[in-house]
């Protein structure tokens, strides 16, 4: 497939006509020549999103398996790519080989995932309450609730994950899949992957026929087109993953609107580890050398990094970090996505380092390339962090904080004071439990996953994960960007009262052509097989 530079709007390839762009290897920060990227005018953004709106109501009346076809096409045109695909992204993020073949695959999981929910369909929630004319004081009408899609919805592309978060990544595929059009702002690391990943949906989209403004991709450098986007009255909602300053920029733009619209933005996290005196005393050795593992795991740059972990002072923690110390001592600086993540990192450990309540415990082998992380262990008091809740800003990379707490009821009082978390890790032994169930009971109101004896790194795609917390991990904290309950942030319910068969939407039709679940007159009635 041939790279163009081109904005992708509906069915057509156009050259942008404001700043030209050009990818580059943050290996060498050296730039990509080929090809030059434009970004979008107004004219463009505005295009798009006239597309998107007069898409929606024919691409919202298709059939779940239409749609379902769709997304499993995709999926295949991106196993299609071959290595273009991973040669590109790897040049443009520094990301191994082996790392973006494991992210197409799970790329790919998400949109066959989301082909399986649409089938199943249970998402539209179908549910009947019969007429009761006979009813008294006052009769019931006959009323009827199913889910339909919000409308076209603004994606913005991810920077540390290249497929999986952005322009086929879990927003899109859910927003798809909902019946909701698309479009998808790349971002500036990776905007050649972008293009491809963009094309296959492009093509497929026009194959099978489905409406011209079901998809579309626009380029940007800067917040400008961002914010056409939020602010244009077509889009009816919002998918982002970035940073916090970045997420509430777009809440503002969206509350700022005539209709104000939902934004839902994955935002910061520190993910803190609790190491509780029994796991410590039991495995000390044996978590150090994981949590470091977890730590390092693609430079740091994962948003259920651990960059926080508790534990009782006494010999136990002592010997965890000295472990932890002689593991990452032993661990090479990784290149980090771009070279501004990787001086926001730099800013973020000078900002530790120079805190004097804080210690160097261990550091990571020196860096030799110019956007190369070394990973950095620190660690403080719970006095010191109480008195200065910088210390638990999230900096995005291979750095952690050890808190050592005086005793358990340190570590509680930090799990019921902290901020909004996408997790938080627990680890324990049977003596354990009746100390681990006040922090479960505390960080249940903080974290959208709690993890027993593991490391958050690695968000499993299925239907029970969540991803999300409260804020400011993410900006509504009952919603969650993977798994397939993520579909439910691009709908809305609707009540149909005393309607005609014909005029119903097929979920909650009398014969059920579509066979789906739905609960009728309270009890939950499978379909036909």
């Amino acid at each position: 497939m041939h790279l163009t530079g081109e904005q992708l709007i509906g069915y057509q390839a156009i050259r942008g006509k404001g700043r030209e762009l050009l990818a580059v290897n943050p290996n060498d920060q050296q730039a990509l020549s080929h090809p030059v990227f434009t970004c979008a005018t107004t004219d463009l953004v505005d295009q798009a999103c006239e597309l998107a709106a007069q898409a929606f109501d024919p691409f919202r009346a298709t059939d779940p398996e239409t749609r379902a076809q769709f997304l499993e096409a995709i999926a295949d045109g991106i196993i299609e790519l071959g290595p273009i695909l991973t040669e590109r992204a790897h040049l443009e993020t520094g990301l191994p080989m082996a790392r973006l073949e494991g992210e197409r695959g799970r790329t790919v999981g998400q949109l066959r995932l989301f082909a399986t929910v649409l089938r199943q369909g249970r998402w539209q929630t179908a549910t009947l309450d019969s007429a009761l004319p006979e009813r008294q004081p006052l009769p019931r009408p006959d009323l009827r609730l199913c889910k339909i899609p919000l409308g076209p919805v603004a994606v913005f592309g991810a920077s540390n994950f290249p497929l999986a978060f952005s322009v086929a990544g879990g927003d899109t595929a859910s927003a798809l899949a909902a019946g909701c059009p698309v479009i998808v702002k790349a971002h500036r690391a990776h905007l050649g992957t972008s293009e491809l990943i963009g094309r296959v949906i492009q093509q497929t989209s026009k194959r099978l026929e489905l409406p011209e403004g079901t998809f579309s991709l626009v380029i940007g450098d800067g917040n400008d087109v961002g914010q056409q986007l939020v602010s244009h009255p077509a889009i009816k909602a919002v998918g982002f993953t970035g940073s916090r300053a970045g997420g509430l920029a777009l809440m503002r733009a969206a509350a700022a609107r005539p209709e104000p619209i939902p934004v839902y933005a994955e935002m910061s996290s520190i993910n803190p580890v609790f190491l509780l005196p029994g796991a410590l005393e039991a495995r000390a050795s044996d978590i150090a050398t994981s949590f470091v593992d977890a730590l390092v795991m693609g430079a740091g740059q994962f948003c259920t990094n651990p960059g926080i972990v508790l534990a009782v002072e006494g010999p136990d923690l002592d010997a965890f970090l000295a472990q932890a110390s002689t593991h990452l001592s032993q661990k090479a600086a990784q290149t980090m996505l771009t070279p501004g993540i990787h001086s926001a990192y730099q800013q973020g450990i000078s900002k530790i380092s120079d805190d004097a309540a804080v210690d160097v415990v261990a550091s990571g082998q020196a860096h030799s390339g110019m956007t190369q992380a070394q990973g950095h262990l620190y660690q403080t008091l719970f006095a010191s962090v109480a008195a200065n809740p910088g210390l638990l800003e999230e900096v995005f990379g291979p750095a952690a904080i050890v808190i050592r707490c005086q005793n358990v009821e340190e570590m509680l009082a930090f799990a019921q004071s902290i901020e909004g978390q996408l997790t938080a890790t627990i680890h324990l032994e049977t003596q354990d439990l009746t100390i681990a169930q006040d922090l479960v009971q505390a960080m249940e109101k903080k974290a959208g996953r709690i993890l027993i004896n593991g490391f958050p790194t690695g968000v499993e795609v299925c239907d029970a994960m969540v991803h999300g917390g409260t804020f400011p991990a993410t900006s509504d904290s009952r919603t969650t960007s993977v798994g397939s309950t993520a579909i439910e942030r691009f709908l809305r319910p609707v009540c149909y009262q005393n309607f005609p068969d014909a005029l119903l939407p097929k979920a909650l039709k009398h014969k059920n052509p579509l066979n789906v679940w739905r609960q009728i007159d309270g009890v939950t009635t499978a379909p036909a097989n």
